[in-house]
């Protein structure tokens, strides 16, 4: 009864008007009032805050602020063996393992498209076919900047209008094409053992998502898809990450998506679904038939 009541009111809600009108408080410099509901937050869902850099909540000046905040060096150590991809944040395992044709695994009873994840790009898609996946949903509590789990060369940028439904355990059982129906940022990379898509997926009270490279891509929200194309490696404009470089963040939420081409790489053992996640971790290996020279260097 409770999960229905929280689904109706989820479909019921405003969405976007709450999402713009939660992004626009999270801005806001309030003094005593934005420490207030820092703090409140903090208790309530027991952030750890001796991890961030500025462990005083009095130091931020927005929620914002707060939410992103950085961690302080080494908090997340990165394993440098080429061979080793990692876990692009700190999160839970929504669901991983092998994308059956075209075919990706939400929940049970409940799968969508690469075509529909990838906004009907079917070129796009066939490079994905049988290939891997793994969702990670970012809870309140976590560090919410997004990490490469590999090296990589930024060939394209898709952002994709949607819904703004909540991504969590709950809404991923009972919404169908949940991933593939909400705002999105789709990130195309190069590595050395093939393409490599991580897609950062927005949601309900998100008031922002951005990049590195681009800074804030939503909002504004206006309806339309958005691409951007970046030159190859060593050519003015290449947009060039390390593994353990950040990528993109979060204000707030929300669910990061990595697809992986067929037979490159073998997914960890540990990622189950609700297992915990930590940036740093292991994600996957490469098979060893795949060249592990890096496209780049630092």
């Amino acid at each position: 009864m409770l999960e229905k009541f929280k689904l109706g009111i989820n479909a019921v809600l405003p969405k976007k008007a709450l999402t713009e009108l939660a992004g626009w408080a999270a801005s806001r410099r309030g003094g005593w009032l934005t420490r207030s509901v820092i703090d409140l937050f903090v208790w309530y869902y027991k952030v750890d805050m001796s991890e961030a850099v500025k462990k005083e909540t009095s130091a931020y000046p927005t929620f914002n602020d707060f939410f992103v905040r950085p961690l302080k060096e080494g908090a997340r150590p990165i394993d440098n063996d080429p061979n080793l991809l990692i876990q692009p944040a700190d999160g839970a395992v929504s669901q991983a393992g092998r994308i059956e044709e075209n075919q990706i695994f939400q929940a049970k009873g409940h799968q969508y498209t690469l075509e529909a994840l990838l906004a009907g790009d079917e070129r796009r898609a066939a490079d994905f076919y049988n290939g891997q996946f793994v969702t990670t949903y970012l809870a309140p509590r976590d560090y919410h900047r997004v990490h490469m789990p590999c090296n990589g060369i930024l060939r394209e940028m898709v952002y994709v209008p949607g819904d703004l439904y909540s991504v969590n355990p709950l809404t991923a059982r009972n919404i169908p094409n949940l991933f593939a129906r909400n705002e999105r940022v789709i990130c195309y990379f190069d590595t050395d053992f093939g393409p490599m898509v991580q897609i950062l997926v927005g949601a309900t009270i998100v008031g922002s998502i951005e990049t590195v490279w681009a800074g804030t891509i939503t909002p504004p929200r206006e309806g339309v898809i958005k691409r951007w194309h970046y030159p190859a490696a060593e050519t003015d404009g290449a947009v060039v990450l390390l593994k353990g470089d950040e990528m993109g963040r979060f204000k707030l939420g929300s669910t990061v998506i990595n697809l992986f081409a067929k037979n490159k790489v073998m997914l960890s053992e540990s990622l189950e679904a609700e297992a915990k996640t930590r940036l740093g971790q292991p994600l996957a290996s490469i098979f060893s038939d795949t060249p592990s020279v890096s496209p780049v260097t630092e």
